[in-house]
C-alpha cells in the first residue's frame, strides 16, 4: 500500500463533504487525514485527503470523484513537489524537575509553548508528520496527558495554484447537469 495525498476543490456547501467521504468508505479505503476549509474563492472549499491504498483502485475513486456533482478539481499532491502540514496540541506533565528539559525540546523541534500550568505545558507544533512523530516520541518519556493532531494540509509548490484556471463552481454544475 501507498500513500497518497489528494487536494479536492469542492462547492462550499451542506452534504458536500459526507458525500466525498462516503465514496471511499464505500470502497473500503481509511482516510487517514481529512482537513476541510475556505479557499481564495468565497464559495470553493478545499479538502486534503490522505489515503493508504494501491495505485488502480485510487484511480477509480478519483474517477468517481469527479462525477460529483460538487467536487470541481482532484490534484494529487507528491511530498517532493508540495508544502505539507499538520499542527499538533499536545498537554506534557511537566513539575520543576522536568520542565527545563521540556523546553529544550520544544526549542529543538522549533515548536513553542502555547500554555504553562503548575504541572503541565501545552506545546504547539507544526510541520510534517514524521516531525511531529519524532517530538511525541521525545516527550512521551515525560507523559502526555492530553493530545490533537489536525489532518494535513498541502499545496502544491511555486507560482501555480490548482484554481488557476477560473474554478467557478456556477460553471461546472451547468456542464454536468446539461
Amino acid at each position: 500500500m501507498s500513500r497518497h495525498t489528494l487536494s479536492v476543490l469542492v462547492q462550499d456547501q451542506p452534504g458536500v463533504l459526507a458525500r466525498v467521504s462516503s465514496l471511499f468508505s464505500r470502497r473500503g479505503f481509511n482516510i487517514e487525514s481529512l482537513a476541510v476549509g475556505p479557499t481564495e474563492l468565497p464559495e470553493v472549499s478545499r479538502m486534503t485527503i490522505v489515503v493508504n491504498v494501491e495505485g488502480l483502485p485510487l484511480e477509480q475513486v478519483t474517477k468517481q470523484l469527479n462525477k460529483l456533482v460538487n467536487v470541481l478539481k482532484i490534484v494529487e499532491l507528491d511530498a517532493e513537489s508540495s508544502v505539507q502540514r499538520e499542527i499538533l496540541l499536545v498537554k506534557v506533565k511537566a513539575d520543576l524537575e522536568s520542565r527545563s528539559h521540556i523546553l529544550e525540546t520544544v526549542q529543538l523541534f522549533r515548536a513553542k509553548v502555547v500554555d504553562v500550568a503548575q504541572d503541565a505545558v501545552t506545546i504547539e507544533a507544526t510541520g510534517a508528520h514524521d516531525k511531529l512523530a519524532a517530538l511525541l516520541k521525545v516527550l512521551e518519556p515525560f507523559g502526555i496527558r492530553e493530545l490533537v493532531q489536525s489532518g494535513m494540509v498541502a499545496m502544491g509548490r511555486g507560482s501555480r495554484s490548482i484554481s488557476d484556471r477560473s474554478v467557478r463552481p456556477s460553471e461546472k454544475f451547468a456542464q454536468k447537469n446539461q
